[in-house]
């Protein structure tokens, strides 16, 4: 694989590719590296295309400014664009993951002249940007009364945080503050990318901080020990690169993409105002995980799926599969995704 530093104006991204032909874009999530694309690279190269995994700002190679600003949906989308810019791409296919299936959806709706196709991880979730995602019921307890402040899209993204983790511990409240994450994983960082890949994939039971109250307690309070590697989708080696990837000189910014992508919920939901209302028309395949612990954030999600993304083809459920489905079952992944292309070429 080549590896590459591109300037998307201001700051730099690191880039592997493998291949030529048609440019496939991958946009990892949290946690997540361009290495979290491992297992497309050669595949997608053998089948005639220009694979591209990269960093994101703020992770791995890439540039990590501290500053929440840099990484909106409208900033991060034009790094994005700049990325197929270098590539000489005006148009590409786009597979997202996590925050990167975010970043995705957003250029399908916003910059939809440049993505040939969309292959995304996680639902269409409303308008992106935080108005009602992850503001339903299932994060109340159990038989708890429907809470405006906790639940309405009327609501700023952190008021509804800060509603919901009256009631237990919320991650999404508790990274809303600068400083208390960053203190606590800074030196703790193989620790908690253990606990939270194992919590997140198919033997995992994300939903236990929902037992966790807020007050005196952070994120390694409510994410349980991982078991020793090797697991059956993630070896030593394969993990200690990842470990690599987040190290920094200062280990405030080790998880800084991560922790700023859920800082900027609020600018997040301003920006995403103006296209709410927008259907996904690019041909879409929806790749999901069937043990993938983080749907509980989406009840609805197949309903509103065939009805904002008029340009879906295909729903595939990967089964055995959390929330790292390319990681863990990938050659079920690559089929779906390799079959998928091959009908946009006939």
């Amino acid at each position: 694989m080549k590896e590459q530093i591109i300037d998307v104006g201001g700051y730099r991204l690191r880039a592997v590719e493998q291949g030529d032909g048609p440019v496939v874009l991958m946009i990892h999530g949290f946690p997540g590296l361009a290495w979290s694309w491992r297992h497309q690279m050669a595949p997608l190269a053998a089948a005639g295309y220009r694979a591209v995994a990269i960093d994101s700002l703020g992770y791995g190679g890439s540039d990590r400014p501290s500053d929440p600003a840099s990484y909106t949906a409208e900033r991060i989308q034009d790094y994005l664009l700049a990325v197929l810019d270098h590539y000489g791409a005006d148009r590409a296919v786009v597979v997202g993951q996590d925050f990167g299936a975010q970043y995705a959806w957003n250029m399908a709706v916003r910059a939809p002249e440049r993505v040939a196709a969309l292959i995304a991880t996680i639902p269409y979730d409303y308008d992106m940007a935080g108005r009602a995602m992850l503001g339903s019921a299932p994060l109340l307890p159990e038989n708890a009364p429907a809470r405006p402040d906790a639940s309405s899209p009327d609501h700023l993204p952190s008021e509804r945080f800060a509603a919901m983790a009256r009631d237990h511990f919320v991650h999404f409240h508790y990274f809303q503050h600068v400083g208390p994450a960053e203190r606590e994983l800074a030196d703790r960082a193989p620790e908690f990318l253990a606990r939270l890949f194992h919590e997140l994939s198919a033997e995992g039971d994300l939903w236990r901080w929902k037992t966790v109250p807020s007050e005196g307690s952070g994120y390694l309070d409510v994410l349980p020990p991982a078991p020793p590697l090797p697991w059956p989708w993630l070896s030593e080696a394969e993990f200690d690169h990842f470990v690599a990837g987040y190290d920094h000189a200062d280990p405030m910014l080790r998880f800084i993409g991560g922790l700023n992508s859920y800082r900027t919920a609020d600018a997040n939901w301003r920006i995403g105002k103006d296209w709410a209302d927008c259907d996904v028309e690019t041909p879409t395949l929806f790749l999901y995980g069937e043990n993938d612990p983080s749907f509980g954030f989406f009840p609805d999600w197949e309903e509103r799926l065939k009805v904002r993304v008029p340009g879906l083809r295909k729903i595939v459920a990967v089964p055995g599969a959390g929330h790292f489905l390319q990681q863990e079952k990938p050659d079920a992944f690559n089929a779906a995704l390799l079959d998928f292309l091959a009908g946009m070429r006939e």
